[in-house]
């Protein structure tokens, strides 16, 4: 296997060149994130700094690994409240690297995706960071999509009962053994749909280590990363996502102790509320929507799992997320009734 896949530098070199991007020496590489999502780089001259992104080499799932989509949002977002790295280049043209890529700046800051990491960070810096949070959060959900121009992102209207069908598909693309207990969740989500609150972009991902933090400064959010799951839709699913992802099973979906089950961020209810108060959205059907969360994380993990016997992963961390499944079922059932961890 290549030093690293999916990547061809001096093809990757000769296209930046042709779309008349200065590059200053050879390109150099290392591998930020290795297939959970999609394969993260960043690429390197003697001048400048990028990140490439394209889709695992295998194991997909039909509506995710869409780089062209998040270069398409990013590229809208641009001078929004939202913070975004500027973006450079998207290459739809397979036959550069084997897939469509993207190609943006390089954003100086931190991202926190560990426990330890986030231990080093001062406890009133850590409330003041998930404030910041919650606060883009809910910029992203006021955008006007129609004035930048995703107004044909996707349908809003019917998101939430789309959402239940298509995570009830990818299970059964990706599933290694049938389950009565996911089978019961989904079917209850069906039965349970209730009417959108709003139409908004929502990100679909969002949680501490999708966000590059200010260098020197964690309270400042220098750019929201990872749109691959962004369209248009419920802004309460968005922040029922953020929520459920505070789950210790998140641990086993990451293969390791993420910043953002650390018990020292405010807790479920308290991220909830601040967002309601930020945003001045109730939280009506709240139970769906956190059950709906817990189901999403679920077929993500089970996802995560059968690009990993693929042998379509890179890097580590990958040999545990099957394991966080039946917990995050169980999460799902439990606020269906209101029980949140």
């Amino acid at each position: 296997m290549s030093e690293f896949p999916g990547l061809d530098l001096p093809a990757l070199q000769k296209y930046l060149i042709d779309s008349d991007v200065a590059v200053v020496g050879d390109l150099r590489a290392e591998l930020i994130s290795g297939g959970k999502s999609n394969l993260t780089y960043g690429i390197y001259d003697d001048a400048s700094s990028w990140i490439v992104r394209r889709p695992p080499t295998a194991g997909l799932t039909p509506s995710a690994h869409d780089v062209a989509r998040e270069f398409r949002i990013t590229s809208a977002l641009q001078g929004t409240a939202v913070p975004v790295a500027p973006t450079v280049a998207l290459c739809e043209d397979a036959s550069v690297m084997g897939a469509s890529f993207t190609v943006v700046e390089f954003i100086e800051g931190q991202v926190i995706r560990t426990k330890s990491e986030l231990d080093a960070v001062p406890a009133v810096q850590i409330a003041q960071c998930a404030d910041e949070l919650v606060r883009v959060l809910a910029a992203l959900h006021d955008v006007d999509y129609n004035a930048v121009g995703l107004g044909e992102l996707g349908r809003p209207q019917g998101y939430v009962a789309r959402q239940v069908k298509l995570w009830s598909g990818q299970w059964g693309r990706v599933k290694t053994q049938d389950s009565v207990d996911v089978d019961r969740l989904a079917s209850k989500l069906s039965e349970l749909i209730p009417a959108q609150s709003e139409s908004s972009i929502v990100h679909g991902d969002f949680r501490i280590d999708n966000t590059i933090l200010a260098a020197g400064d964690v309270t400042k959010v220098a750019a929201v990363v990872d749109w691959e799951l962004a369209t248009l839709g419920d802004p309460l699913s968005d922040i029922a996502m953020m929520c459920v992802y505070r789950h210790p099973a998140l641990d086993l979906v990451l293969g390791e102790p993420a910043a953002w089950t650390s018990p020292s961020l405010p807790s479920v209810v308290d991220l909830a509320q601040r967002y309601s108060t930020v945003s001045g959205r109730e939280l009506t059907d709240w139970n769906f929507y956190m059950a709906l969360g817990f189901f999403k994380l679920a077929v993500i993990a089970q996802g995560i799992d059968h690009r990993f016997r693929a042998g379509a992963t890179v890097g580590g961390g990958f040999d545990t997320a099957a394991s966080s499944v039946p917990e995050l079922i169980s999460a799902g059932l439990n606020a269906l009734n209101g029980k949140f961890e």
